[in-house]
This record gives structure tokens, sequence and C-alpha cells, in this order.
């Protein structure tokens, strides 16, 4: 009995050292491997490769953050279907349909340039890089008044009415307030003329950065997380109730939210019940409905914005 039980045990323990293996390398590799792939869009933009090659490498990132959710989940809970999955996914090929059209219409939003600032001498990744600082900043001020400003938050709560945090919620908003951020993000962009494979490179990054923004995956980035706009710190904004969610507003740095004052480093684990919102427990949750509740929800008198 006692030579089966070693026997059993030292056929497991090779396999039980590949797991371990496997779970220390998605840990600390999985940031660098979508880091990887928005180099691999970065690099088939400048090269004016066709879009679709751009827009395989994000279907990349969603297949790895899938993956990497069920081998390496923060919280297993988050992994279970919840009747949500296919609503996500509509808001999922709703939002990047809209940004197809958007990224097909360059050349008609490139009248609104004013002035022909667009470093186009710089390095292409340069470019990219001085791109994702000045739309981050755009989009963490636009996300900051959608916390602020009632009519804003009634489309940006569709956002906030998720019950667990995985890599297609970044995904998951309502077209309009999607439009009010890209919005907030691309004029200041479009104004000195930012060019087409610029804008190309960076629609994919904010998709991948999206994916692993929300991803639940328990992954280290060490002090990096309190630069980046991770996961760790991301899961605070999605608390559930006012005030206390309202930190960590940045897309791709929480740099802007230093300087906003509203930065908070990663703290405890969040969890399942401390998600959603606090005053509309009963969010609609189908996809329809989410559509609609914006322009049915009104806020009762002398309340905050996220009430």
């Amino acid at each position: 009995m006692g030579d089966h039980l070693a026997a059993r045990f030292k056929t497991r323990q090779p396999a039980a050292v590949i797991v371990v293996f496997m779970r220390t390398l998605l840990r600390y590799g999985y940031v660098p491997l979508i880091g990887g792939l928005a180099t691999l869009a970065i690099w088939l933009a400048g090269h004016n490769s066709p879009r679709p090659s751009v827009a395989l490498v994000v279907a990349a990132g969603i297949v790895a953050s899938f993956t990497a959710e069920r081998i390496l989940p923060a919280d297993p809970i988050w992994n279970q279907d919840q009747g949500d999955s296919g609503r996500d996914v509509l808001h999922t090929v709703v939002n990047e349909s809209l940004t197809a059209i958007s990224l097909a219409l360059l050349p008609v939003l490139s009248a609104f340039t004013i002035i022909d600032a667009w470093p186009d001498q710089w390095p292409f990744p340069l470019q990219v890089a001085a791109a994702i600082l000045v739309f981050d900043l755009g989009i963490t001020l636009a996300h900051l008044a959608s916390h602020r400003i009632e009519v804003l938050w009634r489309f940006h709560a569709v956002h906030h009415s998720i019950r667990r945090l995985y890599g297609l919620n970044g995904l998951m908003k309502h077209p309009i307030h999607q439009l009010i951020e890209t919005t907030a993000g691309i004029t200041p962009l479009l104004l000195i003329g930012i060019s087409e494979p610029v804008t190309v490179a960076l629609a994919a990054c904010v998709a991948l950065q999206l994916l692993l923004q929300h991803s639940n995956v328990d992954y280290r980035v060490g002090a990096f997380g309190r630069i980046l706009a991770l996961n760790a710190g991301h899961r605070l904004h999605h608390l559930r109730w006012p005030g206390v969610g309202d930190v960590n507003f940045g897309l791709f740095t929480l740099i802007w939210d230093r300087m906003l004052g509203t930065y908070t480093p990663p703290g405890p684990t969040v969890t399942t019940d401390q998600l959603g919102i606090a005053a509309q427990p009963d969010y609609p949750t189908r996809y329809l409905l989410q559509l609609t509740e914006p322009f049915r929800h009104r806020r009762p008198a002398g309340e905050s914005a996220r009430c």
C-alpha cells in the first residue's frame, strides 16, 4: 500500500512542478506578454500593415486574457458565467465595431486639424507613447467628470454595474459613453494632426490595456503598480460605494490621478459583494435594457452623481 502511494506521488510530482512553473511564469510574465502584443501592434501599424493584422493582435490578446484567467485567477468565482458572458460579448463586438468605423473615418476627421504640429520626425514608438499620454489625460478627465456630473454618470453606470471583474469588462460600456471618452482623448490629438498609423496603433493599445486593466489574473508588476493603471489598483475603482470607488481614473497610467489627488494605492482584495452600484443594486443586466437605462434613470434631488 505504501509503495503504491509513493508511486502515485512520484507520477504526480512532475505535473505539479510544471503547474507551479507555469503559474509563476504567468504571474510575472503576463504583463510583458500583453506588452509584447502591444509592441507588435505598434510595429504593424508603423509599417502600414493591413488593419486586420492589427485586429488579429488584439484578438490574440483576448485569447491570452481568457487563458491566463483560467490558469492564474485572482478570484476563481469571477471566471464563472453569471448570465453576463453573452451580454459582454455584445458590448465588445458593438464597441470595437464602432472603433473600427472611427478609424475608417480618420481621413474625414483629419479636417479638424487646426495646426500641423504632430512630431512626425520622431521614432514611431515615441510618437505612440506621446499619443498615449495625451489620450490618457483626456480619458482621465472625462472619466472623472463621469463620476461628478449626473448626466454622464447615467451612461458610465453601465460599466460600473458589473458584478465580477475579468478581461471583457474593459470593453463593457455604453456606446455613448465610449464616444464621450474617446472624443475627450482623441480630440487634442486630431487638432494637432496625429497621423493615421499612430491612431491605429493607439486604438490597439487601448483595447489591450482595457483587457489588462480588468483581467482576472493574479499577476505581479512590483513598483510599476503605483505608476501603471493595472488591475490591482483599478479594482478599487469598482468598489460599489460613492466616494470610496471614485479613485484611480486613469486608463494607461496613474500619473494624472496623482496630480488630481484621486490616486489610491492597491489595497485589500476586492470581493464580489463589494462590486456594483450601491444605490442601484438591481441595475439591469441585459444588453438592450442597459442601453436604455441611462435615458430612464433620474437622480433624486440632493444626491451626488454616483448615488
